[in-house]
């Protein structure tokens, strides 16, 4: 009879541990975002150009507010595209 160490598992024994998310606003105390700076906007964006989720990006309801308005902004000004293929 073969023991639990010779077991072969058909899923992923690591499935139910993921990483806790986070607001990354609160933990490196980020005050202000500039609408200026496309660089750090396009991590909250996918590659189609569309704003990211909350529960995707981990980052708090205040914070999301204010880099959506901040996307829309820099989107205004075509300093981010409304609608791209493969911005990434």
């Amino acid at each position: 009879m073969a023991s639990r160490d010779d077991i072969k598992f058909l899923s992923n024994p690591n499935i139910g541990n993921q990483r806790k998310k986070y607001c990354r606003f609160k933990k490196y105390k980020i005050r202000h975002i500039d609408y200026k700076d496309p660089e750090f906007l396009l991590q909250f964006i996918n590659e189609q150009g569309k704003i990211l989720p909350r529960r995707i990006t981990g980052t708090s309801l205040k914070y999301q507010r204010k880099v959506a308005t901040a996307i829309k902004r820099a989107r205004h000004l075509a300093i981010l595209p409304y609608v791209a293929d493969l911005m990434k």
